[in-house]
């Protein structure tokens, strides 16, 4: 399991570019012995074990962010280092630490016997790290695949998470009119427009609403940019980028609805717009989405969550924690939008995501892959019966 992370690591694999980590993953979903692998057109892996009734999915996201400043790494991003206790490299903890312990807790179904009346898939997606979530509206849209749950494999510290924010990405944007920069009063300069924009933004943030589990909303201008003749004259178009993090009570309507309120935005007649995301897998297919990814949680006492506390205890013969995430996961369209339950249980930690030196634990892996094999027949013994027709998402 550390070799096959570690090669996969050793593959650079931004979104939409993961073709070369998917046929490695690939080889070895064959070596281990699923059942069957498949490619579907947006480049998604799907690997298969049984043939029962009751289709399981779990799911890693491989594709991963740049490197950022080299000078900021201690070892080869991609090379990364290796001792007793943990591995290093880009995606070790964000996210092919979760597919190799999903891999691997294929093979140890199969070593031991572990099937039932089951199947299982095992998702390798990509584009996550550019658009969370696009990769699972094309498997229920397009591939017609609609789990009873999923196992989201993202980091979580050794715990269970059952919920996180939202987010979507906002564009704002003034307009003005250029001049020659030696008389500036003779134009309408878009970046002085968007000036004391930014500054009701900052105290916007600060404001947003609380929830006691999920915490609270967020916004962080993240990206500026403008249009202007040149150097030496006025800017006549400006616009920002706003990342917003969705509490409970809070979706894409509201969050656009309070910058559109903002007194600066109204005087400086500013537009506001959701991104959309349209760019091409690396298969070359294109499925456009808004770029709003909605705040899901689902109750304590859920089957689902009781499923993995079970198989936790059984394991590891210890109570779990139950928690959140921070950041986004595909969780956002597989219960955020499509109602499918979903919960959380990967190895590494959240702090190692986007971070230089980034890393994971092999006991984490190993206790991974556990869980990841006794997941499906706990499941059928205990809670498939106990499963609600549908499963309320408890943040509307």
């Amino acid at each position: 399991m550390s070799r096959f992370l570690r090669e996969m690591i050793a593959i650079p694999s931004e979104s939409c570019g993961e073709e070369k980590v998917v046929l490695r993953i690939k080889e070895e979903m064959e070596k281990v012995g699923f059942d069957k692998v498949t490619i579907d057109p947006m480049g998604n892996i799907l690997g298969y074990i049984g043939h029962g009734k009751h289709l399981i999915a779990m799911d890693a996201h491989i594709d991963t962010v740049g490197v950022g400043n080299r000078s900021n790494w201690q070892y080869d991003p991609y090379q990364g280092y290796e001792d007793e206790e943990i591995i290093m490299g880009r995606g070790a903890s964000d996210q092919e630490g979760g597919m190799a312990a999903m891999v691997y807790g294929g093979k140890i179904i199969k070593e031991l016997g572990l099937d039932g009346d089951y199947t299982l898939v095992v998702v390798g997606s990509v584009q996550e790290e550019d658009c969370d979530g696009l990769c699972w509206q094309y498997i229920v849209n397009e591939d017609r695949i609609r789990p009873e749950f999923v196992v989201i494999t993202e980091p979580t510290d050794g715990k269970i998470y059952r919920g996180q924010r939202g987010r979507m990405e906002i564009k704002v944007s003034t307009k003005g009119v250029s001049c020659h920069g030696s008389a500036p009063e003779r134009g309408d300069n878009a970046i002085y427009k968007m000036a004391p924009i930014l500054l009701e933004l900052r105290a916007l943030h600060e404001n947003l609403i609380d929830h006691d589990f999920l915490g609270k909303g967020s916004l962080a201008v993240s990206e500026i940019f403008f249009t202007s003749p040149s150097r030496c004259a006025v800017a006549d178009g400006c616009w920002i980028s706003v990342d917003r993090r969705l509490t409970a009570g809070e979706d894409a309507d509201y969050a656009i609805r309070q910058i559109k309120n903002l007194p600066a935005v109204k005087a400086a007649g500013a537009e506001v717009t959701m991104y959309t995301y349209e760019r091409p897998s690396y298969t070359g297919l294109v499925y456009p989405t808004d770029a709003y990814f909605p705040t899901w949680l689902i109750e304590q006492d859920h089957p689902v969550c009781q499923t993995l506390s079970d198989t936790y205890k059984g394991l590891f013969n210890q109570n779990p924690v139950l928690d959140k995430w921070t950041f986004s996961t595909n969780g956002v369209s597989i219960m955020g939008r499509f109602g499918i339950p979903c919960i959380g249980f990967g190895p590494g930690h959240e702090d190692q995501a986007h971070a230089p030196n980034e890393r994971t634990w092999k006991k984490e892996l190993v206790n991974a892959a556990a869980m990841y094999a006794a997941i499906p027949q706990l499941y059928l013994s205990k809670y498939a019966d106990k499963m609600p027709s549908h499963t309320e998402n408890l943040v509307k």
